[in-house]
């Protein structure tokens, strides 16, 4: 007999609450490292954090499919982002339009689609859930959105990313787009954003 899932709720207002996290999205694009916070009042099935699931159910649809990293990707998650988007999973990194993993199993960047020069907005915006975020140390960001210099602290994310995010940015204006997610605690990384680790 098939095992019966149960489907966690979504938003309870799904169009209020799907504004004030595009809002939270925005922001955080326009302000390249600023820590926000997603205010939504939902519980994803685990491993799925509040603020990835959050993002996913304000931005995705049925025609944006999704690419769930195998340590994310179990019946439960799938079943919801399946109801709550109406968005086809993806076995394909390039061909998604959003992609979620962790932040010590993710994927080498080149790995994601980066769009083209003709149309850059196909590149993947990847949503990468880490352990915490923290400001005023770590990473040193500069850029469009940035006055002078920003600082980042990510923990939970595997060796090798920020190289990996300097090559990204040399492809512009194709490259990928990153949204790091600490819970319900959000920054991102649009590919115009420069990187300089402490080293």
């Amino acid at each position: 007999m098939a095992e019966t899932i149960d489907i966690r709720p979504g938003f309870a207002d799904p169009v209020t609450a799907s504004q004030k996290v595009f809002r939270a999205v925005l922001d955080a694009m326009s302000r390249p490292g600023r820590i926000g916070a997603i205010d939504a009042t939902i519980e994803p099935p685990a491993p799925l954090a509040v603020g990835a699931a959050a993002l996913l159910l304000a931005l995705a649809d049925h025609d944006t499919p999704i690419w769930l990293a195998p340590e994310i990707r179990n019946p439960a998650t799938s079943a919801f982002l399946r109801f709550h988007c109406g968005s086809p999973l993806t076995d394909s990194l390039e061909d998604a339009a959003f992609a979620v993993s962790t932040g010590d199993c993710l994927p080498a960047l080149d790995r994601f689609g980066a769009g083209d020069d003709a149309w850059p907005e196909t590149s993947t915006t990847v949503i990468v859930q880490v352990d915490e975020l923290a400001g005023d140390q770590g990473l040193s960001l500069t850029g469009p959105g940035i006055e002078t210099e920003h600082r980042l602290a990510v923990t939970g994310l595997r060796d090798g990313v920020w190289s990996e995010w300097t090559a990204n940015g040399a492809l512009f204006p194709r490259g990928v787009d990153l949204v790091l997610v600490a819970d319900r605690r959000i920054a991102a990384l649009p590919r115009t954003t420069a990187v300089r680790t402490e080293d």
